[in-house]
Order: structure tokens, then C-alpha cells, then sequence
């Protein structure tokens, strides 16, 4: 390949994208990668949107709407490695496919796919690890995270290429992508 072969992974909060992220980086160890999580790119708490739930008015941090993620700065950074010696550049988060730019320079094009009732149990597991209680946790995404699902990620699911199942392992899917990107690479094909 002569250019870095870029893989788009988005999906819902708590559907698995980091999680598949980080085993196909470890699958595709021997090619020279870089990874970029969204996660990375949050703006400082004070620069964040605040934002009124629809249902009870509460004020919210607005953690998963764009406004959250230093954009600019995940693109800058983004579109300066394309120019690097790389083989694959993977960029995942929620909002992967949603933004044009970034949806745009991806060869493959993957969303995680994961009922609503499975990521909000794998949300409260996780969080609580990070110290916030059930309470915090399923309050926010009730009155805001499932709205704004709705709203910015659900609908990039249909420009994906591939939509992965977060339910099931990953090792199927997992084996079949690195295999195509190992074969893409190898051959000099670029998908």
C-alpha cells in the first residue's frame, strides 16, 4: 500500500468499539499503526456544552454531543499522520461516522452495533469501576445519552461498510477484517 489504510469504527456508548479497536490493533502488530481514540479528544470540562434534558430539565454536561470533542484538533492530528509511514491508521469513537471529514478519509467503515439494554448495563459496570454510582449513571443516560444516540449516532450506523454485532464475540469478525487488511497490505491493494 502506499497510503495508510484508515478503518472508521463508531457505534453506540458501551457497544464495544474500543474494545474491538484495541484487538485489531494487537492483530495487525505487525504492520506499523496508529490508533486514535475520540475518548482522547474531550474538551476541558469548562469548555463542554451544558445542555436541558428533554423529559426532566435537569442540566447535563452533554458528554455525546459533537460540541464535547475537540474536533479540530482529533482532525488536525488525524489528517497529519495520513501523511506519515504508516500501514493502517484506525480512528474509533461515537461520533467517527458522523463527522464528514473524518468519515471521508476511511477506506473501511465499521459500526458496532449493540441493544440499548446490553451498552446501558456495560455502561453501569464500567462507570462504576471510574467511582460514579447507579444512580448518576443511569440518570444521565435516560435523560441524555440515549437521546443523543438517537439523534448523532444511530443514524451514521447506514454509512457503514460493515455493522459488527457487540453482542457476540469478536473473534469471527475480528479474523476476517485483519485478514482483509493483511491481504490489502501484502498485495498492495488498498481495499
Amino acid at each position: 500500500m502506499t497510503k495508510a489504510y484508515v478503518i472508521g469504527i463508531a457505534g453506540g456508548s458501551a457497544s464495544g468499539k474500543s474494545t474491538f479497536s484495541d484487538s485489531l490493533e494487537k492483530e495487525l502488530q505487525t504492520l506499523r499503526i496508529q490508533t486514535f481514540h475520540m475518548d482522547k479528544y474531550f474538551k476541558p470540562k469548562e469548555n463542554r456544552p451544558v445542555t436541558e434534558a428533554p423529559i426532566t430539565g435537569k442540566i447535563y454536561m452533554d458528554d455525546n454531543h459533537p460540541e464535547t470533542v475537540d474536533l479540530a484538533k482529533l482532525k488536525e492530528d488525524f489528517f497529519a499522520v495520513l501523511e506519515e509511514q504508516y500501514d493502517v491508521i484506525i480512528i474509533e469513537g461515537l461520533l467517527t461516522l458522523w463527522d464528514k471529514d473524518i468519515y471521508q478519509a476511511c477506506d473501511l467503515k465499521l459500526f458496532v452495533d449493540c441493544k440499548a439494554d446490553e451498552r446501558i448495563v456495560r455502561r453501569i459496570r464500567r462507570n462504576m469501576t471510574w467511582g460514579l454510582t447507579y444512580d448518576q449513571i443511569t440518570d444521565v443516560y435516560l435523560d441524555m445519552v440515549r437521546y443523543r444516540h438517537d439523534e448523532y449516532v444511530e443514524p451514521t450506523k447506514w454509512r457503514a461498510d460493515l455493522i459488527l454485532n457487540g453482542s457476540l464475540p469478536i473473534r469471527q469478525a475480528l479474523d476476517i477484517i485483519a485478514c482483509y487488511i493483511k491481504t490489502a497490505h501484502s498485495t498492495g491493494k488498498d481495499g
